[in-house]
């Protein structure tokens, strides 16, 4: 699952439209919905948008072979 399709999930919860999320970040609905179209987040728009969904957001990578994070 994607970045946008888990934040699409989210303000579904939240009972939030894209337009609603975008004004609190900051953004246009047209620049954001654009960005969910290509799913192309970087880490600290990840975390703004978290923010604003009152959610926390980890990014980490996780080895396959001993399940270490980093």
């Amino acid at each position: 699952m994607g970045m946008a399709l888990k934040i699409r999930t989210i303000l579904l919860e939240r009972h939030m439209t894209i337009k609603e999320l975008a004004e609190k970040i900051g953004t246009t609905g047209n620049n954001l919905s654009n960005k969910f179209a290509r799913d192309n987040l970087s880490e600290k728009e990840l975390r703004v948008i978290a923010d604003a969904l009152d959610c926390d957001y980890d990014g980490i990578f996780t080895f396959r072979d001993t399940g270490k994070k980093v």
